[in-house]
């Protein structure tokens, strides 16, 4: 094998946009979805699809090349990580790489110089109105969006599950819980526990499905309302959206209503102390960029916690690529 010198090594990130959209479009067209266990030609793929054989077959080589498919000459077959493109699997990622290709999101990114040079969101240039009402006011790419974060949830709420018990808390305040499938298997998981959906008044309206004897519903504005009072709260992928001074504002209105040695749960994706490539590193850019939010250093998140009121116990690695960090009001 040749070795990579750092000539390949700028090569490839610069031209690595061409991987990416072609994993876009291949999700798109739901190509996984006609692959099985039997390899299949980019002819025979091309014709279910109604798509080009020939660019098909290029496209595919690509991706196979960075294991996303296999290749076995002029027929392809599924690798780990093409399987979870097919619409079928329960930790399917199609949505979710449809969801990153969507045509506003490149159209951000061809500004985010505008990021670099102010350290402000390249949607406020872009988009005036901002991000979550883009998808709010375009619904078919709101669908999509949607479709993506929920099945990010589901992949990510076994871990949660499987790594904390629940069982000891009352009640237990998820804050923007969206749709309250966090909260929803956490109460599963706890038959004793009962649960609070806190979310804006639009959110909790698409949950009203959620309401039950053990969960109720709560709208409001975390940054306006008051927050119910609870033994524990959870926040899934909730600070990362912000900058400090606004995360600051959530976890102080967190622990305004929290009584005395009550749980906070914050679920986030930790940015690594170590060198080297990380998915958290790259969904920080995706935060400053899309929203001028932040990944975090555990340490990061510490500081945070102290100047809101809280002291940090634990993390627990959940090993579904998101972190439980417990912390207890005092």
């Amino acid at each position: 094998m040749a070795e990579h010198t750092p000539f390949d090594a700028l090569q490839q990130i610069a031209g690595g946009y061409c991987v990416s959209r072609c994993l876009h479009v291949v999700a798109d067209l739901g190509v996984a979805d006609f692959v099985d266990a039997v390899p299949r030609t980019a002819q025979e793929l091309a014709k279910d699809l109604g798509a080009d054989p020939d660019a098909l077959c290029r496209v595919l080589r690509l991706l196979a090349a960075h294991g996303i498919f296999d290749a076995k000459g002029d027929t392809f077959q599924h690798s780990p990580a093409s399987r979870l493109l097919r619409s079928d699997h329960p930790q399917s990622m199609r949505a979710f790489a449809r969801m990153i290709g969507l045509p506003i999101n490149w159209t951000i990114y061809e500004a985010m110089g505008h990021s670099v040079k102010t350290g402000h969101p390249t949607t406020e240039k872009i988009l005036p109105d901002g991000y979550w009402n883009y998808f709010a006011t375009h619904p078919q790419e709101g669908r999509v969006f949607n479709e993506a974060m929920e099945a990010k949830a589901h992949g990510q709420i076994a871990g949660i599950i499987a790594s904390y018990d629940f069982s000891g808390f009352h009640t237990i305040a998820d804050i923007g819980g969206g749709r309250g499938h966090l909260l929803q298997a956490i109460i599963d998981s706890s038959p004793q526990t009962s649960g609070v959906l806190f979310d804006l008044p639009q959110v909790v309206e698409e949950a009203a499905g959620a309401a039950s004897s053990r969960i109720k519903l709560q709208p409001g504005d975390f940054f306006h309302d008051e927050l119910p009072r609870c033994d524990a709260y959870t926040a899934m992928d909730i600070i990362h959206d912000w900058d400090d001074e606004k995360a600051l504002a959530i976890l102080k209105a967190i622990r305004h209503a929290a009584p005395t040695s009550a749980k906070l749960l914050l679920l986030e994706t930790m940015v690594s102390e170590a060198p080297g490539p990380d998915w958290a590193k790259m969904l920080d850019i995706h935060m400053l960029v899309l929203l001028g939010g932040r990944q975090r250093t555990l340490d990061e998140y510490t500081q945070l916690l102290r100047k809101s009121g809280f002291a940090f116990r634990r993390e627990i690695n959940t090993q579904a690529g998101i972190s439980i960090l417990e912390a207890e009001a005092v």
